[in-house]
């Protein structure tokens, strides 16, 4: 016997979810197939700006979207783009040349230079043969260019987009390239790179900017006040800037650092009247960093830091109507996500309470405190209690009876893991794993040139994909498919 499923119009609009999104009374079928409507289709770019949340799996854009609407009761800047209609979208496939696992500097490599390079290389082939990466074309093009990010300015991502090296630890070198290929505007950390005091040959790398026109700038207060008619420099912190939810929780912290969003307006303020038009990268670096660590108020906090620098660079481009905008991340990490059970909810909005980093919390930890102590810190900072049991492990890792992993930017070794497992019946939140992963991502693009993005691409066609909506020469080499 055949039974006919008839769906009653009038209690899908009123019980659905597009509902409660408001969505305009169109069928289920209309809403999925409707094309995006491309604003400034078959204009040339004149700028760019590309959006790179580092190691986000769709789990992060996903939760941070959920805590944004549960919380604060509106959607991410991301995913409105997509309720709107405004973006066109696609899965990305981010393997290197060596893995179908990427790090950071071959994926930025696949964006900047165009072509697959081994994890851990910079726009090298395996051969020693290099690819020219985009910001030294469009550089070259007459364009101003920049770059922003929350970790140092050196790291990988930025990196692959201007320099070749076959390490991505050459940071040292990197700090001392930027200015030689004439950037305009790079902004983030890392002192430990620019430093006389921290450089292993003791150069001062500062002055060397100094010489050649730049403003450097070293707190939020003086990035403000930087001409936008010169030159930047904006090196904020040792080798990343602290993690947005720890940078709420201190007024000294929003003073001395600027947001991700803030140094992407000075960015955007210093570059847009350029005859030629700009180019910038923006990174939230330390989404990656989050991670890695399994932590998950640095997770979503970072998240949503990169989201308000979305909001900017959308602002701007709707505006100006001569911008392309592209949000990706450059490969997932550790695919945290909500897990089901009766309190999933409950659990979920747990996060409201967690106020601190578990970066935060960890380093607060010292080798005489008492369980107690412990247990009260946690309970401030995260909205829970411990048990004696978990108190008492935690307190091994800093007697030295308990070692911790090493984890990557775990140098002090602290008991990352230990810790989300704790969280985990509280909050509602798994994670696979404390590194990369190999999953397709989520890639939007707005404005001139995304008419051009297919549904399903690969990482490297983003490069000739800016090129080619720029009115730049994009031929892929031979050795590029």
């Amino acid at each position: 016997m055949k039974i006919q499923i008839i769906m009653d119009r009038r209690k899908f609009f009123k019980y659905g979810s597009l509902a409660t999104a408001g969505v305009a009374l169109l069928s289920p079928i209309d809403i999925l197939a409707r094309p995006a409507e491309i604003s400034g289709k078959g204009k040339t770019a004149k700028n760019i700006i590309m959006l790179i949340s580092d190691g986000m799996s769709t789990g992060t854009l996903n939760m941070a979207d959920l805590y944004l609407n549960r919380i604060h009761g509106r959607s991410s800047n991301w995913m409105q783009l997509y309720k709107d209609n405004k973006v066109s979208r696609a899965l990305m496939d981010t393997a290197s040349a060596s893995s179908i696992v990427t790090d950071s500097a071959a994926a930025s490599s696949a964006f900047g230079g165009g072509v697959r390079v081994k994890n851990g290389s910079l726009n090298v082939n395996p051969d020693g043969s290099t690819n020219t990466p985009i910001w030294q074309k469009f550089k070259k093009a007459g364009k101003k260019v920049g770059c922003v990010t929350t970790v140092a300015i050196t790291h990988a991502t930025p990196a692959g987009f201007c320099v070749t090296s076959n390490s991505r630890n050459s940071q040292p070198e990197i700090a001392d390239t930027y200015h030689k290929l004439g950037f305009d505007v790079m902004m983030g950390s890392g002192n430990l790179y620019f430093s006389p005091d921290k450089r292993e040959d003791k150069k001062n790398v500062y002055n060397e900017y100094v010489k050649k026109g730049y403003q450097v700038v070293r707190n939020r207060q003086e990035m403000m006040n930087a001409n936008v008619n010169q030159p930047i420099l904006g090196v904020f912190d040792e080798d990343s800037l602290p993690y947005s939810v720890d940078r709420n929780a201190s007024q000294d912290i929003q003073n001395q650092f600027p947001s991700l969003a803030e140094m992407t307006k000075k960015a955007i303020d210093s570059m847009q009247s350029h005859k030629e038009g700009f180019v910038l990268q923006v990174e939230a670096g330390k989404v990656d960093w989050a991670a890695h660590a399994n932590d998950i108020a640095g997770l979503i906090h970072d998240q949503i830091a990169f989201d308000d620098a979305v909001k900017i660079a959308m602002d701007f481009a709707e505006k100006d109507g001569n911008t392309l905008v592209i949000i990706t991340t450059d490969h997932g990490n550790a695919n945290p996500g909500v897990i089901y059970g009766k309190n999933a909810n409950t659990g979920f909005d747990l996060l409201a309470k967690f106020t601190q980093t578990n970066e935060w919390i960890l380093n607060q930890i010292k080798e005489n405190d008492t369980t107690n102590h412990i247990k009260e810190l946690v309970y401030q900072s995260n909205g829970f209690a411990l048990t004696d049991e978990e108190a008492s492990k935690i307190k091994s890792y800093y007697d030295g009876l308990e070692v911790a992993e090493d984890g990557l930017y775990n140098y002090k070794k602290l008991p990352y893991k230990y810790f989300s497992e704790i969280q985990k019946p509280h909050n509602s939140i798994g994670w696979i794993s404390m590194d990369h992963s190999a999953d397709y991502v989520e890639l939007a693009m707005f404005g001139p040139g995304s008419e051009l993005l297919k549904p399903f691409i690969k990482n490297t066609d983003i490069h000739y994909l800016m090129l080619e909506a720029a009115g730049l020469k994009a031929e892929r080499p031979s050795n590029v498919k």
